[in-house]
């Protein structure tokens, strides 16, 4: 077990939890994943680890070129053995892809090895965080808020079978995104418990 030391309390009162296992945030590109995932991590002096990164390191390139190079497939077998080495290694924040819990495999394997956390965000904040940026393989199309919409529309029944639920929204700062899901950590003692 990890003894993790946090001020949670508004009082200021020094708390420490245990946590016992990997909080796996998922959903969309966009939605917060590893902006939250590494403040909670700090937060909770746990280690930070982000699948896509992994990925990128173990193949020695970037997931663009991953995705030209050898196709959608290929990444995601690699992405589902990725997160299995990463849920059996020292329990932390675990970081993953949009599309990494849209495979049943990579579900159960979370739900039993770890906890999943979906960052549930509305089209408009998504689109409004990754439109300027080119480091979405699966945006590079002639109309990407479309392709963005499609996604959103057939992932968002998928996400819902996340083990929490937390909303991100666009106003909300780092540190209270990081409130939201440790209230909701703490409805799950098999997770995370106060001692």
């Amino acid at each position: 077990m990890s003894e993790i030391k946090h001020n949670v309390a508004p009082t200021g009162q020094r708390q420490v939890f245990d946590l016992h296992k990997t909080v796996v945030l998922v959903g969309m590109m966009g939605a917060g994943k590893t902006a939250v995932g590494r403040a909670l991590a700090a937060r909770l002096g746990v280690p930070f680890l982000d699948s896509d990164s992994e990925i990128e390191s173990a193949a020695n390139m970037t997931i663009p070129e991953i995705f030209e190079r050898d196709g959608e497939p290929f990444f995601r077998a690699k992405e589902s053995q990725v997160i299995g080495r990463l849920l059996d290694e020292k329990k932390g924040i675990l970081s993953t892809g949009g599309g990494a819990f849209l495979s049943e495999e990579n579900r159960t394997m979370i739900s039993d090895r770890g906890v999943s956390v979906w960052l549930c965000a509305d089209l408009e904040v998504l689109w409004n965080r990754v439109r300027h940026k080119d480091t979405r393989p699966l945006l590079r199309t002639p109309d990407p808020y479309a392709t963005l919409r499609d996604l959103y529309e057939a992932r968002v029944p998928l996400y819902a079978q996340a083990d929490l639920v937390v909303n991100s929204d666009g106003d909300t700062a780092i540190e209270d995104m990081v409130d939201r899901v440790l209230e909701k950590l703490m409805t799950r003692p098999d997770v995370l418990e106060v001692k």
